[in-house]
């Protein structure tokens, strides 16, 4: 007899990978969409979007909450829309930062999500005024807003064929230009767009 433990340690566990929306997915939020999962149990998922630039670069959110921006390398930089939940607040994706002289697996900042095998996504100022010296992680994606779904809910759109999945690959995020990290996501599986669409045929 299989006991609800034994079924929640079959389910399926997608932290530290892409969701990557199939073409019948209209929703604006989520329309050829690519998202990093930095949470998934069977209590839900969280994550963000990685390929749906928004209107602000860094710098004004940097002028936004009154820090300077002295990292030449994220100057230019864009700011994501990383879901329609809080929308208002910041979210910083980036590679692991780990206090060498802690003990291991301290965090180097106050509200941070570390993603096992993955990323870390930090909440808290801290990062953003670390940035602002200079310092701070060398790879980093900002977003305002992230992606959630309730208890079974990304399971069901899976399902329903919204959502092909992969395991994420930080290149894409960090390496990759925006606009090239579906089809860059979709590669991952061996995919190209034309394969998904209804379209198939028109470039």
């Amino acid at each position: 007899m299989t006991t609800p433990t034994d079924s929640m340690n079959d389910a399926i566990n997608l932290t530290h990978h892409f969701l990557i929306a199939m073409p019948g997915l209209a929703d604006d939020s989520f329309s050829r969409s690519v998202v990093y999962l930095c949470e998934h149990s069977e209590r839900g998922a969280l994550g963000l979007v990685i390929n749906k630039p928004s209107d602000m670069t860094l710098r004004s959110l940097f002028e936004k909450v009154e820090l300077p921006l002295t990292r030449p390398d994220l100057d230019s930089s864009i700011v994501f829309q990383g879901g329609p939940v809080h929308t208002e607040r910041g979210f910083v994706l980036h590679e692991p930062m780990l206090k060498m002289t802690e003990t291991d697996g301290e965090t180097v900042y106050a509200s941070t999500l570390c993603v096992p095998g993955g990323l870390e996504m930090t909440t808290s100022k801290d990062v953003l005024e670390a940035l602002a010296t200079g310092a701070g992680p060398k790879r980093v994606l900002v977003s305002l807003g992230y992606s959630a779904w309730a208890q079974g809910q990304l399971e069901s759109e899976i399902a329903e064929n919204s959502w092909l999945t992969v395991e994420a690959d930080p290149s894409v995020i960090f390496d990759t230009p925006s606009e090239q990290r579906y089809d860059k996501a979709l590669s991952l599986l061996g995919l190209q767009a034309w394969m998904l669409s209804p379209d198939a045929g028109h470039a």
